[in-house]
């Protein structure tokens, strides 16, 4: 709703990965550079770890966009909480071999025979593996073996991993040394600091047509980014109700009073009996860090927990009400021109009371 309000082109801050509109804050760009000469080499394991919502699947999305399918044949796998051999026969799959009901030899021989096939039509093949941390160190081990198919001296078999933080701790675990013998790049994405934040902001709004219209003060901005702690996901989150709420209150100016109210309102979402949700208890993907605390000093107006709740109501219901109005407008309308254009009398006296009744909500459609 709001991008009409605000008159923007597009929704701006869209939680589904887009490589369209790619940010590069300064460890986004060399991750990507890192995945670019793994390409390059076409051996070995590029790893990429980072928190949830960093943007690891963003850039890996936006590699295989990049890719000549003329010279790579790429396999996006994003579950794997898998035994070795259920990942073996999932990569099979995604490669396009009927592999549901083979035994493991049968598995490991016809990928040996697909990489020979496509090697020799001048093509690799990439995996790209989502959510490694949660790769047994078993999985990881037939991985390390597949890397070991080798064509006239070079590797038909490439792999990323992606995974969270608790992934690097995996690989310095004991029993791993050969995998990270493997590993020809890797890269840790951290957050965005407080400028990259706001240039993160500028940027997805630029993106979706903005004309500075809401404009965000620099207070606002600095609560922003103390609030998401330059985690995007959470940023475009946070950025997507803050907008919905400016434009509910007719505003274009956000400031750190709009923000204030919004993080509350947000907290109380994750709130019981009074007391914040500890951490374990928080939602795992889209609404991680949307529980944090806020230091109250920091705040230039609080408001209390209840009355948020209430406030979101309320805006819920206006909106649902000039939806429901706009969408009566438009039947009536309907209705008259099909009239008019039938040559129908038309009793606008009639007429003009149903608008009337219509206007003060007192008639549904």
């Amino acid at each position: 709703m709001y991008e009409r309000y605000y008159k923007l082109t597009g929704k701006p801050f869209r939680l589904t990965p887009d490589p369209r509109i790619f940010f590069r804050g300064k460890s986004h760009g060399r991750a990507h550079a890192y995945m670019r000469y793994g390409l390059q080499l076409g051996e070995g394991f590029v790893v990429i770890t980072g928190d949830i919502g960093t943007g690891k699947t963003t850039i890996a999305r936006m590699l295989l966009e990049e890719l000549s399918r003329e010279h790579v044949v790429a396999a996006q796998i994003t579950s794997t909480q898998l035994s070795p051999e259920e990942l073996l026969r999932m990569i099979a799959v995604e490669l396009g071999l009927p592999a549901e009901d083979w035994t493991k030899a049968v598995l490991l021989r016809e990928l040996e025979s697909l990489c020979v096939e496509r090697a020799e039509e001048g093509r690799s093949i990439l995996l790209v593996i989502d959510e490694a941390q949660n790769l047994v160190p078993e999985s990881l081990e037939e991985l390390r073996m597949l890397s070991n198919f080798q064509i006239r001296g070079k590797a038909p078999l490439q792999s990323f991993l992606l995974g969270q933080n608790e992934f690097r701790d995996t690989l310095q675990s004991s029993g791993m040394e050969q995998f990270r013998q493997r590993i020809i790049a890797s890269c840790h994405l951290d957050p965005l600091d407080k400028e990259e934040t706001r240039h993160f902001i500028e940027y997805r709004l630029n993106a979706a047509g903005w004309q500075g219209d809401p404009s965000l003060t620099e207070g606002a901005h600095e609560l922003i980014f103390t609030y998401t702690g330059g985690i995007p996901r959470r940023i475009n989150t946070f950025c997507d109700r803050l907008f919905l709420y400016g434009c509910l209150e007719q505003m274009h100016e956000l400031t750190e009073d709009e923000v204030s109210f919004v993080i509350c309102e947000k907290n109380e979402e994750f709130v019981g009996n009074g007391e914040e949700v500890s951490e374990a208890e928080n939602p795992p993907d889209d609404q991680a860090g949307e529980s944090y605390s806020v230091n109250e000093a920091s705040l230039p107006r609080l408001h209390a927990i209840g009355e948020g709740g209430r406030r979101q109501q309320d805006m819920e219901s206006r909106l649902d009400l000039v939806e429901e109005r706009l969408h009566t407008s438009q039947e009536v309308l309907k209705i008259l021109l099909a009239a008019l254009t039938a040559g129908d009398d038309i009793d606008m006296k009639q007429f003009a009371e149903l608008l009337l009744e219509m206007e003060s909500g007192t008639k549904s459609a």
